[in-house]
């Protein structure tokens, strides 16, 4: 198959799977062409992958790769209070990969996530590489004026939220770089009946990995705390709570205090760390790529939390003040300063 061929069955694949309203033309021409709601603000993010830096192909599988690219755009999205609308997605490959089944499933990976929040594929590229797989993920989303959430907007006693467990993802990739997999990749059972059990039912072991190999963007926690305006400022959890939340301190030109005990930690992470000898605490703080949300409430605005979205809870971990004081946090009854201590890609 010629790349022409490739780009006309992702055409009729995106067909199929359902045109994302206000798409007036899609794949086949030059560009595509939009109609956004009337009087709504549009939000672009766009997210770079790359072989061997932000992940590897012999510790994943491309349908959980495709999941992947679409989730971490997806999450800056939810991170704003928009709705996600359209992607569109670049990918170049080296030939041993275009001769095999690997693009075929990373497809289905991207579209299968896509159609649970109804996000339309409307335009992309495909290109040969040397040796590395890079993938251009971007994402289109919507909301109306002003409510929008942006990094700047906390304030000194404003409290400090994140939805579901931190550390999660590291604790997933701590084992991939121990030579865990998952099960399937052992056994005989098939990876898509293992990504359609429910977490509950999965291997404590498969669950983590999952967390770090197939990220559930927060999507419907985005929209609420957008819609109903309860997030003064938000940012998703990417390169690790040490590092996004001096993000938003800096942004906001604030200063925040943290709870140590209060950091939402998985039970299995915390018995797992016991057991290999790590710090959960500090997975939890520096490991990243979790794409939970972490945002601040006005104290007045608490009241109006709901408890769970898509069965996600949400978690208070500190709060706000003033510049002054820097980004802390305590545990019992020493404070200490939290740098930032996650993913940087050009660290060292």
């Amino acid at each position: 198959m010629n790349e022409f061929d490739f780009i006309n069955k992702i055409r009729v694949l995106a067909q199929e799977r359902g045109a994302s309203s206000g798409l007036v033309r899609g794949i086949g021409d030059d560009a595509a062409v939009l109609k956004p709601l009337v009087g709504s603000d549009v939000i672009v993010s766009t997210d770079l992958l790359v072989e061997d830096v932000d992940f590897r192909r012999d510790t994943t599988h491309p349908n959980l790769l495709g999941h992947k690219t679409l989730a971490v755009s997806l999450s800056d999205v939810a991170a704003m209070g928009a709705r996600p609308r359209w992607a569109l997605l670049s990918i170049g490959v080296p030939n041993d990969v275009w001769q095999s089944e690997f693009l075929d499933k990373f497809y289905e990976g991207f579209f299968e996530l896509a159609a649970r929040y109804y996000v339309g594929l409307i335009g992309g590229d495909v290109s040969r590489t040397p040796e590395k797989i890079v993938i251009d993920s971007i994402v289109i989303g919507e909301c109306l004026p002003e409510r929008e959430v942006y990094r700047s907007g906390a304030a000194p006693g404003d409290q400090i939220y994140v939805t579901g467990f931190l550390g999660d993802a590291a604790a997933g990739l701590r084992l991939i770089e121990r030579g865990a997999r998952l099960h399937s990749q052992t056994t005989s059972q098939s990876l898509p009946s293992l990504i359609g059990e429910a977490a509950s039912e999965r291997h404590p072991i498969d669950r983590l990995l999952l967390r770090q190999l197939q990220p559930e963007p927060r999507v419907g926690w985005g929209l609420l705390l957008g819609d109903k305006q309860l997030a003064t400022a938000m940012i998703d959890i990417s390169d690790g709570l040490s590092s996004d939340l001096n993000h938003l301190c800096t942004e906001s030109k604030v200063g925040a205090l943290i709870d140590a005990s209060s950091i939402p930690i998985d039970p299995f992470v915390k018995d797992l760390s016991g057991r290999r000898a790590l710090d959960p605490l500090m997975l939890a703080l520096h490991g990243g790529e979790d794409f939970e949300l972490l945002f601040t409430v006005k104290p007045e605005s608490i009241a109006n939390l709901p408890t769970r979205v898509d069965g996600v809870s949400v978690t208070r971990i500190g709060e706000i003040t003033e510049a002054s004081d820097g980004v802390r946090i305590s545990e019992g009854s020493r404070t200490w300063n939290l740098e930032p201590g996650g993913w940087e890609h050009f660290k060292g």
